[in-house]
């Protein structure tokens, strides 16, 4: 990641919206995968790596300006606790950013649409609930030191930026806590630019309980951070949480919320109904409201996002 330009920044200085795409794991869990596992999507990259690059190639077909890494639940304890050791355990979460980038390049090699970006990879980084594999990623009350935090992130952000990701997607971050260590630990890494984006208790709150809104405000001044929002929340809550964001922070808000199910995090099962089936209108909503880079979270698919680039590259 030698660039030091801002590439959200680069994409939004000429294009109205930056899309997003959409769910990987539930994706990948279409296609056959079994994803009942601690490692959850970081589980096919070590039986079935060619189906993450077909899903994000089926992404970029439907219109999205990102990949966004399998390396959500790829982290160095996470591997460990597989038998699989440190170098070995680099090696795989750099394949996340790998498998991206030649999928991104394949796709542009063939593309010839002329209203879109260059896609970006970005890189996934996961909060520490995440590992833990206990849903508190939904939660955020850990009970960790910041150092404890600070030691399970920086190896996997390492490889990461050294494997050639455009960005970090600090996401589901659900405590101010970490995102705090996240931002602190993103300066040891010069020129490297990451989005964050909380997990939510309603539109006014993060999942541990601190302000949306003082969340913004306490990261509006970091240089490093190129947008800030929320991701998996259901899409009840994503106007209200805009207008939070946009009242407490100039940088470029971003939302990629869920299909509108609830996760059981006991039993690793979604329930209730989708309500996700009108993200050309929803995004339209969220962008009147303030946000400019649109995408899903859990349960969202391909036809989703062609649904929000059919809105924003075909207007009317």
């Amino acid at each position: 990641m030698s660039n030091k330009t801002n590439p959200i920044d680069a994409i939004l200085s000429e294009h109205s919206m930056m899309i997003l795409d959409g769910a990987l794991a539930t994706e990948l869990e279409s296609h056959g995968c079994n994803l009942d596992d601690p490692l959850w999507s970081a589980r096919v990259l070590l039986e079935c790596p060619e189906l993450i690059y077909q899903v994000h190639s089926d992404y970029f077909h439907a219109g999205a300006d990102c990949a966004i890494t399998a390396s959500y639940q790829a982290t160095i304890p996470g591997f460990a606790a597989r038998g699989i050791q440190e170098e070995e355990a680099v090696d795989l979460i750099k394949q996340t950013v790998l498998i991206a980038r030649r999928a991104r390049d394949d796709f542009w090699r063939q593309n010839t649409q002329t209203n879109r970006p260059k896609p970006l990879v970005v890189a996934s980084v996961g909060p520490y609930g995440a590992y833990l594999a206990d849903g508190s990623e939904y939660v955020g009350i850990y009970g960790v030191t910041d150092e404890t935090l600070a030691q399970f992130h920086r190896p996997r952000m390492a490889a990461l930026i050294e494997a050639g990701a455009d960005l970090l997607a600090f996401e589901t971050i659900p405590s101010l806590q970490e995102a705090k260590v996240l931002e602190s630990l993103l300066r040891e890494f010069p020129g490297t630019y990451a989005w964050l984006s909380f997990s939510l208790l309603d539109e006014k709150s993060i999942s541990d309980g601190s302000k949306l809104a003082e969340c913004a405000r306490i990261f509006d001044g970091s240089e490093q951070i190129a947008a800030i929002g929320l991701n998996c929340a259901p899409i009840t809550v994503v106007t209200g949480a805009i207008r939070e964001l946009s009242g407490s922070t100039g940088k470029p808000i971003l939302v990629y919320p869920n299909s509108g199910e609830t996760y059981q995090p006991e039993t690793k099962t979604w329930s209730g109904e989708q309500s996700c089936s009108h993200f050309d209108l929803k995004s339209k909503e969220w962008y009147d409201a303030g946000a400019r880079l649109i995408g899903g979270c859990c349960r969202t698919a391909p036809r989703h996002i062609e649904e929000i680039a059919k809105t924003w590259r075909n207007p009317q």
